[in-house]
């Protein structure tokens, strides 16, 4: 009959069975955490892992980043057997350094070291938020006074990749102290005519943004990157206003003169080699160990 011919068709939804699931390689696929796209991630590493439909900017690990920003993605590793000890034997603490190092495969939250871009010698500390959240312990401090000094003595730009949760408690005032002396290494980089580029990654917040990553002659970030003191949370709490939706972003700061520029991850080396070119004499080419 006609009206059999013309009758609307039920829609079923298909589930795919435990076993089709398990077929599928797992990390083939990605999910973008803004727009929800899903993408091979194969496809989003050669997009530099920002997204094609919505341009978030996905988390890298370290070597990512150092791959991504060093002249053949090499890096003359400073420190790098420094590791974390549990100072005030903070309950569970060992623990979680010991699974963040298992994880990750760092020994902590920083790697800093010295490399090339666009053949100007630099010296590089990249935090990680894989390790820890990024916070600001002890050897983070440490390693990263270690590179300034470094930088200083050698008459090499300064960059600093920054994200992190801020500082971290489990070693309480052990950490606080890491705010005061990354500044006042930083400070007498300035004095001796260094050039430091902060780079803010996301997410940036604590005892990080009220030092070392707001200290820069030359302060960019990823887009999209949200970055200040308190988080969005507290701060709405405190005032009892409604903030606006982009609060805390790199376009916000921007605006607020809190940024120089706002650099796209693809645009990235390229703005780098240009600053350095313009600030740097009589360096290109020059050795890095390695």
């Amino acid at each position: 009959m006609l009206k059999d011919i013309f009758q609307k068709k039920r829609k079923y939804a298909t589930i795919p069975s435990e076993k089709t699931k398990r077929e599928i390689p797992e990390g083939i696929m990605s999910k973008c955490p803004k727009c929800s796209k899903i993408q091979y991630s194969k496809e989003l590493e050669k997009n530099l892992k920002v997204c094609t439909e919505c341009g978030y900017h996905h988390h890298l690990s370290v070597m990512e980043r150092i791959e991504y920003t060093l002249d053949d993605g090499r890096i003359f590793e400073y420190d790098p057997d420094m590791v974390s000890e549990d100072p005030l034997e903070f309950e569970g603490y060992k623990e979680k350094l010991a699974r963040s190092m298992e994880a990750t495969g760092l020994r902590d939250g920083v790697v800093t070291g010295e490399g090339t871009i666009g053949g100007f010698p630099v010296v590089i500390a990249v935090i990680t938020f894989d390790f820890f959240q990024g916070t600001l312990g002890s050897v983070v401090g440490e390693k990263i006074t270690r590179a300034i000094e470094a930088a200083m003595k050698k008459g090499y730009p300064l960059l600093i990749f920054s994200t992190s949760g801020g500082a971290r408690m489990q070693e309480s005032i052990l950490s606080l102290m890491q705010m005061a002396k990354t500044s006042a290494a930083i400070s007498r980089f300035h004095e001796n005519g260094g050039l430091y580029i902060s780079i803010i990654t996301d997410p940036t917040y604590g005892g990080v943004t009220a030092s070392f990553a707001m200290l820069g002659d030359i302060i960019i970030a990823e887009p999209g990157a949200r970055f200040g003191f308190a988080g969005r949370m507290v701060v709405e709490q405190t005032i009892r206003q409604k903030l606006p939706e982009y609060f805390q972003t790199a376009e916000f700061n921007l605006e607020h003169g809190q940024l120089d520029k706002v650099v796209h991850r693809k645009e990235m080396r390229a703005t780098l080699t240009k600053l350095l070119e313009l600030h740097t004499v009589g360096t290109k080419g020059a050795s890095v160990h390695g």
